[in-house]
C-alpha cells in the first residue's frame, strides 16, 4: 500500500495475510477465476497513485471489464490482458468515474483491428451512450486514420449493446449474471427519474465461486439479498468526512443549498466503513475486497481505522485493495 510508514505498513501486511482466504490467495490453491481491481479510486478526482473505477474477471467462458473507469486502457496494459480478450463490459451506472475508459477501449480496439465480438451491458441509457461515443469516432474512423488506401471499417464492428434493469438474469457459458437495482441515485421513489435510471450491482456466479461487485451504492436491501452467501464480496467505500473535506477544498464557491445536498448524497448514498462490515455480515458473504476507496490522502493509520470499523460488524477476511491486485 502506497505512502504508509514502514510501522503502520507492516501491521496493514500483517492484518491482511491473518486474514487472507483460500479465495484470496494467489497460490497453487487459488480460484480458476480471477478477478483484478484496475482502478480503485473513488471518483471523480485524479489521482496520482490510484487509477478510476475498474475491474477485470477472467473467467472460464470469457473475460469481462466491469466497470471502466478513465485510465481502463492502460490498466489492462499494465495488468497484461490484451483488448482482443475482453469479450464484454458490465457498467454499473452512467457516472463518468464509471465509464469514461470506453471511448478509449472502442478507439484503441477500431485502432488495432481487434474486431471481435464486445457486448456491453450496462442500465438504461447506456445504449444512448455507446451510440454517441461511436459517433464521435467518425471523423477519425471515416478517414482511416490518415492513411491513404487503408480500410475503413465502421466504429460498431462487433460491438452489440444490451441494457439491463432491476432483476436482469442473464447467462454466459456456465457462468449466470444477476442485477439488481441499488440505493445510488437519491431520486424520489416512484418519480420519472426513479424509473428511468438505474444504478446496478452485479452478481457473477461462476462455476468455482461466486463473486457479488457494487460500484456506488447506499445501504440497500436489495444488494444484501443479491449478496447473500457470497464467496467474494468487491464493494465501494466513503470516508465520508475527508472527502467533504477535500470538496470545500477544491470547490469552495459552491453554492451552499448544492453543498448541502451534495453531503446527503454522501451520507445516504454510499457505503461508510460501518456500511460495508454490516452489509457483508447480513449477506454472511465468505470476505471483502473494498475498492473505489474515496478517502483523500487516507494513510496507514485510516486504512487501519477503516478495517478496524468493517471488523466491528463483520468477522471474516477483509482486503482494501489497491490498483492491479488479484483475488
Amino acid at each position: 500500500m502506497r505512502g504508509l510508514g514502514k510501522s503502520v505498513a507492516g501491521a496493514v501486511a500483517a492484518l491482511s495475510i491473518a486474514l487472507a482466504s483460500p479465495a484470496m490467495a494467489q497460490d497453487d490453491t487459488a480460484a480458476a477465476s480471477q478477478w483484478i481491481t484496475l482502478g480503485t479510486k473513488g471518483g471523480p478526482l485524479s489521482d496520482a497513485n490510484r487509477s478510476q473505477p475498474a475491474n477485470v474477471l477472467i473467467a472460464q467462458d470469457g473475460t469481462w471489464l466491469v466497470d471502466i473507469g478513465d485510465g481502463t486502457a492502460q490498466q489492462l496494459a499494465k495488468a497484461g490482458v490484451p483488448l482482443g480478450a475482453i469479450d464484454a463490459v458490465f457498467i454499473s451506472h452512467l457516472h463518468f468515474d464509471h465509464t469514461a475508459g470506453l471511448v478509449g477501449l472502442l478507439g484503441l480496439r477500431w485502432q488495432t483491428d481487434v474486431s471481435s465480438d464486445l457486448t456491453i451491458y450496462g442500465p438504461p441509457g447506456t445504449r444512448a451512450m455507446v451510440d454517441g461515443l461511436l459517433a464521435a469516432m467518425l471523423p477519425t474512423t471515416q478517414s482511416g486514420y490518415g492513411v491513404p488506401g487503408a480500410p475503413v471499417r465502421p466504429p460498431e464492428t462487433g460491438i452489440k449493446v444490451v441494457e439491463l434493469r432491476d432483476n436482469a438474469a442473464l447467462s454466459i457459458g456456465d457462468a449466470r449474471v444477476t442485477a439488481r437495482k441499488n440505493s445510488h441515485y437519491s431520486f424520489a421513489p416512484g418519480s420519472a427519474d426513479d424509473a428511468n435510471y438505474e444504478s446496478l450491482s452485479f452478481r457473477f456466479d461462476l462455476p468455482d465461486r461466486d463473486i457479488v461487485y457494487s460500484g456506488d451504492t447506499g445501504p440497500s436491501a436489495a444488494v444484501t439479498d443479491l449478496a447473500r452467501g457470497a464467496d467474494l464480496l468487491v464493494v465501494e467505500m466513503i470516508d465520508v468526512d475527508r472527502t467533504i473535506a477535500d470538496i470545500r477544498r477544491l470547490s469552495p464557491n459552491v453554492p451552499a443549498q448544492a453543498f448541502a445536498n451534495l453531503e446527503t448524497h454522501l451520507r445516504e448514498h454510499h457505503l461508510t466503513p460501518g456500511d460495508v462490515g454490516e452489509l457483508a455480515s447480513d449477506a454472511e458473504v465468505g470476505a471483502v475486497v473494498v475498492t473505489h476507496l474515496s478517502g483523500p490522502d487516507a494513510d496507514g493509520a485510516n486504512l487501519l481505522g477503516y478495517v478496524g470499523a468493517i471488523a466491528q460488524h463483520y468477522t471474516g477476511p477483509v482486503v482494501i485493495a489497491d490498483d492491479l491486485e488479484r483475488f
